[in-house]
Order: structure tokens, then sequence, then C-alpha cells
């Protein structure tokens, strides 16, 4: 069976789900995966990986789902592999193998992460409560949108550990910041608050973080009740324009046009707009 159709393969149920270092909740249209190792800033470990990766899948495929929200849980959002259970040996990268042996390392751990986020359509938005740092900050980075707590820290750490972004870091950052801002915090490796994140456009809100959660699901909400077809074909339509160029890309929009205007809520939004009222879309 090809990677592409189990990457398909739709996990058990949301209520069949039991995972011990994330919490799931679906509700309102919203999936919430909340990352929960506490103690150890949401580091992440293989089974934090597994479960993370189930929460996804279920959420991409899940039909009643329209906006997906990452957070953690305390006071950090996630700190990436945990590095003193590296150092003791029992990490994310095992050791004492061969070049060889290992050469699936991160292939088949935390880079599927990024690969099932890649045929997400839905919105996915990280609730950055913390820090961010390392392969946090990936994470963090994969998301659509990042909305951060005003205490949130960010970092691209890796260079402090003699190592380099694994799991998509040199993919994202650039184009979210640009070349030149994201070689410099990774070559740095230095801190950066949510101001400045702000500033340079890696986050698109910093709100207080008392506020941050009731924010977030209000953001996420406004999303759920929106045309969820439109929605889902215009984040598309915005990635895979990147990487063609104009006329590819009207040709795309044409398509995602002619899907659009076939749906109800493309009759009930000008309807609601004759009707100087609030439509009320259906996703179909």
């Amino acid at each position: 069976m090809s990677r592409a159709r189990q990457v398909q393969k739709r996990p058990k149920t949301e209520d069949d789900m039991e995972f011990e270092q994330i919490r799931y909740e679906k509700s309102d249209g919203i999936a919430t995966i909340t990352l929960n190792r506490p103690e150890r800033m949401n580091a992440f470990t293989p089974k934090m990986l597994d479960e993370w990766l189930a929460a996804l899948q279920d959420a991409h495929l899940d039909a009643e789902t329209r906006v997906i929200l990452l957070t953690g849980e305390g006071r950090g959002f996630c700190t990436g592999m945990d590095v003193q259970a590296q150092a003791q040996g029992q990490g994310l990268l095992r050791q004492g193998r061969s070049l060889a042996e290992g050469r699936n390392d991160l292939r088949d751990t935390v880079q599927r992460i990024p690969r099932l986020v890649a045929q997400m359509d839905k919105p996915y938005i990280a609730a950055v409560t913390g820090g961010g740092v390392g392969a946090g900050m990936d994470m963090a980075s994969m998301c659509d949108i990042r909305i951060a707590a005003g205490t949130a820290r960010f970092g691209m750490t890796y260079a402090r550990m003699g190592l380099i972004p694994g799991d998509g870091g040199c993919y994202y950052l650039p184009r979210i910041v640009g070349v030149a801002r994201a070689l410099d915090l990774i070559w740095t490796g230095r801190l950066f608050d949510a101001e400045e994140a702000l500033r340079i456009g890696y986050v698109s809100e910093v709100v207080p973080a008392e506020e941050l959660v009731a924010y977030t699901h209000d953001y996420a909400l406004r999303l759920a009740k929106g045309p969820a077809v439109a929605i889902q074909l215009a984040k598309r339509l915005v990635y895979r324009s990147l990487e063609v160029d104009i006329d590819q890309a009207l040709e795309m929009a044409q398509g995602a046009m002619t899907i659009a205007r076939s749906t109800e809520d493309a009759r009930e939004g000008p309807r609601a707009f004759v009707e100087k009222r609030e439509p009320e879309f259906k996703g179909r």
C-alpha cells in the first residue's frame, strides 16, 4: 500500500481514542489539540507524535470539523524534542545506530506531521501560550495562522544543539518572514518575544495570556460558521499558487470558482446581503 493511502486511512472515532500526552476535543465545528506534557513544557515524545498524528488525521477526515486548533497546556506551547530524554539515550533520535539504520528516523516520526498538514485544507491555527522553540516553533510554523499570548517566546534553537531544523523549519520559516530573517533566526538560535514575532509577521495577533483561549476560540468559531467549501478551496489555492506561475494560478482559480459557485453557500451569501442579514452558511 502506498504512503498516500496509509495517510488517508481513517483512525478510530474521537470517542474511541484514548490519549495520554495530548487532549483532543471537538465541538461547534472546531477540533482542538492540546499538547499535554506541561511538566516538560510539552516537549514531544514518540508517543505524543503518534497521538498528535491520529488526532490531526481524524480532524482532517471528519466532515463536521471545519477548523483545527493547536495549543499547549501550562506555561509552554512546545519545546520540540525532549532534550533531556535525548541526552539519556531515550529520545527521538535513537543513538548507537549506523547512518544506514537511522536514515528514516525523522521521516518515520516527526516528519509525518508536516506531511499530513500539507494535505489539510481546513484552517489550522496555533494558539501559542508560552515557549515555542526548536521543533516546537516549527510545529507552530506549520499552522496557517499563529496567535500568541503576550508571554510567548520563540526560538529556532537548533544551532545551540549543533543541529539543523529537521521537520520543515527551513521550508516554512522563509515563507513566513522572508529568507534573510529566517536565516538570522536559524543561524543565531536567539530567542525573541511575542512583540518581535508580531513585528516581523510571524504571528498575526498578540493578546493578553488570560484572553488567548477565548480570543482564539472566537476566531476559530467565526471561520467554522463560514462557507467551508470556499474557505478550504481558498486555502488550497493560496498554497498551491506559491509554487506556480500566474497563468497556472489563474487556471486553478477558475476551477475552484466553478466548484464554489455550485454550493448552497454561494446562493445564501448574496441572498443574505440583499435581505440585510447575516448569512447562515451550511458548509455545502
